[in-house]
């Protein structure tokens, strides 16, 4: 039957299977490819990427630290304020919009633009306005997910049942406390949703920008090793990528069904 749900093993077993058939799928890749060119560094072999993360882990002689850990605490830093920023924007204009229709009308034209610009085509002018320091990350980062997430509250404002406005006011309730009390948590739920989502296309802003000025990051090291040809470089950070963006994820999953438990359980 369709939407049927499956047992917990099988969900397990299956997550895992699918995971062991890339790595199978990967090593098979590697050694076809190492029989053709011993000396080939593009699909590296479990040997030669074992050596990648130790170079990536062990403190550098020359800049003396760990790579991997400067790296992530640069690229952290900024993923972190620019969504913070991006998310704290959009849900104040989202909740002016859902909520006054002078607002409404004043914001949705441009916001509805500029959610279709993407903000890697704006490189050059976040370079020009903000520089190419720790700013110029966090409002890259900022202006690409402010748009669609304040849409995204919008919406969800609109969505509320006039019943329960109505009913707030019949009970005394102000402006604020129905803002407060009614339509901030029904919008909450959606919001987290709609941030888990953005989390992909912020690291891609942000991986982008540290190709092109970045000094130390995710970004920056891909692009450094990729030069270099390190490829047992390359592939673990992609991973670490992966793994950071997925715990970034399950944290907001726990956040959701923390502080709505009612929306979580509907799933």
């Amino acid at each position: 039957m369709i939407g049927e749900p499956i047992a917990r093993v099988w969900h397990v077993t299956l997550g895992i299977g699918a995971v062991l058939l890339l790595l199978i799928a990967y090593t098979i890749l590697s050694m076809r490819q190492h029989r053709e060119n011993p000396d080939d560094k593009t699909i590296p072999s479990w040997s030669q990427l074992s050596e990648g993360v130790k170079k990536s882990v062990e403190v550098n002689q020359r800049s003396n630290e760990r790579w991997v850990v400067a790296d992530a605490q640069a690229t952290s830093l900024r993923l972190f304020w620019g969504v913070f920023w991006g998310v704290s924007g959009s849900l104040l204009i989202g909740m002016l919009m859902g909520c006054f229709a002078f607002v409404e009308a004043f914001l949705y034209p441009p916001l509805a633009f500029l959610a279709k610009i993407p903000p890697i085509a704006l490189l050059a002018v976040f370079f020009v306005l903000a520089g190419t320091g720790e700013t110029m990350y966090v409002t890259m980062i900022a202006f690409g997910v402010l748009p669609t997430l304040a849409q995204t509250v919008y919406l969800a404002v609109k969505e509320v049942p006039a019943e329960l406005r109505y009913k707030a006011y019949t009970l005394g309730a102000s402006h604020l406390e129905i803002i407060w009390n009614v339509l901030l948590r029904h919008v909450l739920p959606k919001l987290i949703d709609a941030i888990r989502l953005q989390i992909g296309p912020a690291m891609v802003y942000l991986i982008a920008a540290e190709m092109v000025v970045g000094d130390v990051g995710f970004g920056y090291r891909i692009r450094l090793q990729f030069k270099l040809l390190n490829m047992s470089v390359v592939y673990p950070y992609i991973v670490v990528l992966g793994a950071f963006g997925f715990g970034i994820d399950y944290a907001l999953r726990k956040l959701q069904a923390f502080v709505s438990p009612w929306y979580a359980k509907g799933y």
